[in-house]
């Protein structure tokens, strides 16, 4: 079997020496395109969105044996140039040059799945009709043969007139050609004089030809996933076993997240303390203490949820899981108007909505990956527990209602549970009935062989989703809890901060209050409502400092506090609100960064609050 087969290398254009190079890496989905991007460029690599999408671009930098450096741009996995979709198009139009702000690549490396040639060949033919140089790696290499498969690498190279190179990403053999040619001057454009082939049919008889040629044998399937498929992909096994997985990362995302949140907090706490020791007392010091150093661990207290989120959907994609899980689901989530792929960013929504926006960019379809983004916050995160615990403690009387092992208390947060997921499923149909009505589209998914995941890849999307995470939201985070500060603050009277009531904060609360008083709220939980606007919880911290009371869940005297002036119908109004409401100015930026615009976080914020108001205005009203 020929590893590498290469025509004669030509000089590059003389304008290509006055900037970096790039190298545009192309390839169908599971073809392994992420993982050689991962293997070249290690953590030398940057994630933004293309200018005036919403997709995600990754760009990263190989230093090659020549010492000079070139950019390997990580283009959306795609079966053909045909413009069918949003990643398709990206894809086409950076290819073809005509993507604003984006130079067109000097070069492509296609990345095609050796195991699975006959499928992922027929891309070969419009990449190479582009005149690009390209370079063709048949990845998976080892997998071929250890599945009795083979390929003529030189003959299928010949019939191609472009370099052909086997290799497997995973272990790295064959990634010196690959760094070879990226070292070297570029080959030509391919010899072969083909037609731009847009047809899809058309492209298939053309590769069919090519593997022919090549004398390519297609390797045999895996006794043992045809076993493992067998179970996973049964009617009544395989929901079963995906409720077990579903279940487990459920749990892991509280249980294994907890004592690095714990650790963390008390990281930050310590770092706090270092950074305002040598600060004279004052409002600097209050400004460092209660504003950059509160707002900062805010937002880092979350990072092992995203950690464990996305480690576990790393395992479970890379392993050819997920694939399996989306098929499963999309049973059940046609019901609705969305698709299988749905069922894990709003099942991570349970722990915080900002991790599960992030997961919704495996959603290949656009209508179902905004629904997705915009009923995620239904979902009951974390970051409303305090909240309920405190309320249903100080007005829920706590009694046995199937026993000891299910009382009252416990009722009323399953159906605070259920009231989101309902809201869920609502808000999901009349998206997908209306603004985001879009046909139902048969769920085509091409099942990827099962893989035993990488400790390296695994490694790096965790560092590349921490870092994304770190920097889109918790700048908006960090300049909020700044801001809710100030206003807590000023104006000065007197050189000093004025009382709580009186400062812009307390001005913001009263004068909401004729607007809220329909509901049972005082100007106090107007302020509540507003300081919560940087994360759920922090209502709790402000009514227990308006009491003058610490402010935890867990506060007897606040649970006093909160019963002399809130009449339980307000109290219960006040819960159904937090089920409802978009109390999370993080949400909203990730919401904003994840759609290009502010146009959907506001028609979240306006449509959350609209719901939350009127149901905690019926609550009231038929409870009172």
């Amino acid at each position: 079997m020929t590893a590498c087969h290469e025509p004669p290398p030509v000089a590059p254009a003389t304008h290509r020496t006055a900037r970096t190079l790039t190298v545009a890496l192309v390839g169908p989905p599971n073809s392994g395109k992420s993982t050689l991007f991962n293997r070249l460029t290690g953590l030398r690599q940057r994630v933004a969105n293309y200018p005036g999408v919403t997709v995600e671009q990754r760009r990263g930098r190989v230093r090659t044996s020549s010492l000079r450096e070139v950019e390997i741009l990580d283009l959306p996995g795609t079966h053909s140039l045909e413009p069918r979709s949003e990643d398709q198009r990206i894809t086409a139009d950076i290819l073809g040059g005509r993507m604003p702000g984006v130079v067109r690549p000097d070069a492509v490396i296609l990345v095609l799945d050796a195991t699975r040639l006959g499928r992922h060949l027929p891309l070969a033919a419009p990449v190479l009709a582009l005149g690009l140089p390209t370079l063709v790696v048949l990845n998976m290499v080892d997998d071929l043969a250890r599945g009795g498969g083979g390929v003529d690498a030189a003959a299928l190279a010949d019939q191609l007139g472009a370099p052909v190179v086997l290799v497997s990403a995973v272990t790295g053999h064959g990634l010196e050609a690959v760094r070879h040619y990226l070292a070297g001057r570029f080959g030509a454009p391919s010899r072969v004089p083909l037609p731009v082939l847009q047809n899809v049919p058309a492209c298939r008889l053309w590769a069919s030809r090519m593997s022919d040629a090549a004398a390519y044998r297609a390797p045999a399937p895996p006794r043992w996933t045809r076993r493992l498929d067998a179970v996973f992909l049964h009617p009544v096994a395989g929901p079963l076993v995906l409720l077990a997985v579903v279940l487990g990362v459920f749990q892991a995302m509280f249980t294994a997240a907890a004592p690095l949140s714990d650790l963390i907090e008390q990281l930050v706490t310590a770092v706090g303390a270092v950074l305002v020791a040598p600060l004279p007392a004052g409002a600097v010091r209050d400004l460092v203490s209660e504003g950059v150093v509160a707002g900062v661990g805010s937002v880092v207290v979350f990072l092992p949820q995203i950690a464990v989120l996305f480690l576990f959907i790393g395992v479970l994609e890379d392993s050819g899981y997920l694939a399996r899980a989306a098929l499963i689901a999309d049973r059940t989530m046609a019901r609705i108007g969305l698709q299988g792929k749905s069922f894990i960013p709003l099942l991570s929504a349970y722990a915080c909505a900002v991790p599960a926006v992030l997961a919704t960019r495996t959603i290949e379809n656009r209508r179902d990956r905004l629904a997705t983004i915009l009923v995620a916050p239904f979902m009951t995160c974390a970051a409303r527990l305090p909240v309920y615990t405190l309320i249903i403690a100080a007005f829920v009387p706590d009694g046995p209602l199937l026993g000891r092992a299910f009382g009252t208390r416990a009722a009323v947060l399953l159906g605070l549970y259920v009231l989101g997921f309902l809201a869920a499923v609502g808000t999901a149909r009349l998206l997908k009935s209306t603004i985001l009505r879009s046909d139902r589209t048969p769920f085509v998914l091409e099942l990827p062989p099962y893989r035993l995941p990488t400790i390296r890849g695994l490694g790096l999307r965790l560092a590349d989703r921490s870092r994304a995470f770190l920097t889109r939201a918790g700048t908006v985070i960090l300049a909020a809890s700044v801001g809710l500060w100030l206003l807590c603050h000023l104006p000065l009277v007197d050189g000093r901060p004025p009382a709580l009531e009186h400062s812009v904060a307390g001005t913001i609360g009263r004068s909401i209050e004729p607007a809220i008083r329909p509901l049972g709220f005082d100007w106090q939980i107007g302020l509540g409502l507003v300081t919560s606007l940087a994360a759920r919880e922090v209502i709790v911290g402000t009514l227990g400092t308006i009491h003058g009371i610490e402010g935890d869940a867990t506060s007897v005297g606040l649970q006093h506090a909160l019963r002399r002036h809130l009449e339980p119908a307000a109290a219960i109004a006040l819960l159904v609100f937090f089920a409802f409401a978009m109390q999370c100015v993080s949400t909203l930026a990730v919401v904003r960064r994840e759609t290009g615009g502010w146009r959907y976080p506001t028609l979240l914020f306006g449509y959350t609050l609209t719901l939350a108001y009127g149901a905690a205005l019926l609550t009231r009203w038929a409870l009172g």
